[in-house]
């Protein structure tokens, strides 16, 4: 058992325990520490009862003043949206042409569109829309459906293969899956369809035709596709699932459907709007 003994040195108790001949002083918290510690606990329980604090099952503890931070950012919030909503005000009902022709129009939407890409499109698309494996480049001038104003304001409202009724919807056949074509078949129509911008690859002899027979009614006999349907262009160099003989035969064998959200009844009609002229104002489109 630990035995006390006062210490001559410093006039105080020891606590009786000792680690090789050092002893532990008593020596108590001074008294203003403790006093400073104890105002913190009262403190801290007088807060709890005046403002929110302890969570419960379905709600939580609201205190004497209640909730008035959380009232207060509602209230912030609402004024804000109204006050974007007067500044876009003629906005949700101005044609596509007149925003871009609207300096304060373009403004706005400009801003709004640059806002909304950053919260709801960069995920996908890169934050400076470059896009990336299986999401398109919005600056470059490859549209699979179409990069005009109007094209892209309808993209963006009902998706592609989104499930709304007025989706953009158009979908590849599975060449090998389906066994439309056979291996051998598919890699020379891949052979061919690379070799239309890559002089490097040379293609097989009946990938030609192969490509005019069960390709051509939708990419365009010269293999440049066709913006109604969402078929690519393939004599171009850009490739939304990657380029080469291997890639492209994979994309004929099972391609890869993907898919873009329906935006109309997620945002609202300014922010659609706001999209469509900052994108297009971006490089891409035409």
């Amino acid at each position: 058992m630990a035995q006390q003994e006062l210490d001559h040195l410093s006039g105080q108790t020891t606590t009786g325990h000792e680690w090789d001949g050092l002893k532990e002083l008593n020596t108590p918290l001074p008294k203003w520490w403790l006093y400073v510690f104890y105002a913190c606990i009262i403190w801290a329980i007088g807060y709890m009862v005046v403002y929110p604090s302890w969570p419960l099952v379905s709600d939580y503890a609201h205190g004497i003043v209640g909730p008035q931070e959380r009232l207060h950012a509602v209230a912030d919030y609402e004024n804000g949206k109204a006050a974007r909503l007067a500044n876009a005000a003629g906005l949700a009902d101005a044609p596509l042409d007149k925003i871009k022709s609207t300096p304060a129009f373009l403004e706005f939407a400009m801003a709004n569109g640059k806002a909304a890409f950053g919260d709801n499109c960069a995920p996908c698309h890169g934050s400076g829309a470059t896009g990336g494996p299986g999401f398109p480049n919005l600056q470059d001038d490859d549209w699979m459906w179409g990069g005009k104003l109007d094209d892209i304001y309808q993209t963006i409202r009902f998706g592609i293969r989104s499930g709304n009724d007025k989706m953009r919807d158009m979908t590849m056949p599975n060449f090998g899956k389906d066994g439309i074509l056979t291996k051998e078949q598919i890699a020379s129509v891949a052979s061919y369809v690379m070799s239309l911008s890559d002089t490097t690859v040379k293609a097989a002899a009946d990938g030609k035709q192969l490509f005019a027979d069960n390709c051509a009614s939708c990419h365009g006999e010269d293999a440049h596709g066709n913006q109604e349907m969402g078929a690519p262009n393939l004599a171009d160099k850009i490739w939304l699932y990657g380029a080469g003989v291997d890639k492209v035969a994979a994309q004929i064998s099972e391609p890869k459907h993907g898919v873009m959200p329906a935006w109309e009844g997620r945002l609202d009609p300014i922010t659609i709007k706001s999209l469509a002229v900052y994108i297009h104002s971006l490089g891409g489109g035409k």
